[in-house]
């Protein structure tokens, strides 16, 4: 996969060639994203911050993209411009000389 685009592709086409869309719908995506999200978080579940399986993260952490990327191409949206979006606002939340080296939410810097 090349790009973005190339992935979304793929996806799609593995989705269709199943007639999987008819499930697709915003709101049974976002829950199946907030459920791999879920399992992602379970690859670090009682262990140490870096101690788990590399095989398992990557696993997990591709299926939270799977369906973040569906619930996107459903919505027209392009996934780079809404990225670049939302890193210009939070430059402006979180301006460098204001968030450097610190973890406090824009509203306590």
């Amino acid at each position: 996969m090349k790009d973005l685009n190339d992935a979304i592709a793929q996806i799609v086409k593995f989705r269709d060639e199943r007639d999987w869309e008819q499930f697709h719908n915003s709101k049974d995506l976002a829950v199946a994203l907030s459920i791999e999200a879920s399992e992602l978080l379970e690859v670090f579940l009682w262990k140490g911050n870096e101690d788990f399986k590399k095989e398992k993260l990557e696993e997990e952490l591709a299926d939270v993209m799977m369906y973040a990327l569906l619930l996107a191409h459903k919505h027209d949206l392009d996934v780079s411009q809404i990225i670049e979006n939302k890193i210009k606002r939070n430059n402006e939340k979180y301006p460098v000389e204001k968030a450097k080296g610190t973890a406090k939410k824009y509203n306590e810097l």
